[in-house]
């Protein structure tokens, strides 16, 4: 860890929002690299990732919560609303990222599980999707009069316009101190993590609209030699039709998936990557406090 000098400035940052609302985009254009997976479908985000800037004068560490989670009941999404509201509470500044135009009921019941007195910032996100930007300024007019952010920073977490502003916005209500990790970390999350999550986003992105929020993913060896890593992952289903539409006609779905995620482990790691995917049958693991605990969801 670096050391405090004169006025430098360390803390936790929690990226906060309805589903779909750029969360995660938002975390990888902050660090300049994929940490968070993303998709165009709501709620892909189950855990808490910590993506970290350094800076000479000041270090973030943003946390990228899983959105209020709505969509599905039971025991794995009670964990998951838990996990967002604990990296909220025990943040020192908080991000709320919201889409431009949009302030619905969602984005004002996230707005509120906010606790009293913490720094909030607002990113209205998308900015680069409007066709008639002059809406913008009556939007960010509401806004403000809906609560007393500290600054108000419209960007676009796709292409990068405005992230840096955003940052030099935060920066101010960090607390005095030293740096919490070492100036070159990204992330205190694992490469065995990174590799699971990459193996999920596949999943999000090439599988029907509800199959892969009933999935999960478990690395079972990861091993590394040299430049070369040796990674076994097991999707976990509930029921043998699932596995049966992951794997597809002649093994082709899955095929896909594991080529996919190899490529960004690939990229990520710097360094070839041996992936061998299977698929595995798990009833009622939504609902299994031991299935849970072992997937790092409680």
């Amino acid at each position: 860890m670096s050391q405090a000098v004169g006025g430098h400035r360390a803390g936790t940052v929690a990226l906060v929002g309805r589903p779909n609302v750029g969360k995660s985009t938002l975390l990888n254009a902050l660090v300049g690299q994929k940490l968070s997976i993303t998709s165009a479908r709501p709620q892909t985000t189950r855990h808490r990732i910590v993506g970290i800037v350094s800076q000479p004068a000041a270090q973030f560490v943003f946390l990228d919560t899983p959105g209020l989670q709505s969509r599905h009941a039971g025991r794995l999404n009670r964990a998951l609303n838990q996990a967002a509201s604990e990296a909220v509470v025990g943040s020192d500044v908080v991000v709320l990222v919201l889409e431009a135009l949009r302030f619905g009921p969602a984005d004002r019941a996230v707005l509120a599980r906010i606790p009293l007195g913490r720094p909030v910032l607002l990113a209205i996100n998308k900015v680069d999707a409007l066709a008639d930007k002059s809406r913008l300024l009556p939007f960010i007019d509401e806004i403000s009069r809906a609560h007393p952010f500290q600054a108000i920073v419209p960007i676009s977490a796709r292409t990068g316009r405005q992230v840096p502003e955003l940052l030099s916005a935060i920066e101010p209500y960090l607390p005095v101190g030293a740096a919490l990790y070492a100036e070159d970390d990204l992330t205190d999350r694992s490469e065995r993590f990174l590799a699971a999550e990459f193996l999920r986003e596949k999943l999000f992105r090439l599988l029907g609209d509800e199959l892969p929020y009933a999935v999960a993913v478990e690395i079972e060896q990861f091993e590394t030699a040299e430049t070369l890593r040796r990674i076994g992952a097991s999707i976990i289903v509930d029921r043998p039709a699932q596995k049966m539409i992951i794997i597809g006609r002649g093994g082709e779905k899955l095929k896909t998936i594991a080529t996919q995620a190899r490529e960004d482990m690939e990229k990520l790691f710097g360094g070839r990557v041996y992936l061998e995917v299977w698929v595995r049958v798990r009833r009622g693991w939504m609902e299994d406090p031991r299935a849970l605990r072992s997937l790092g969801y409680e």
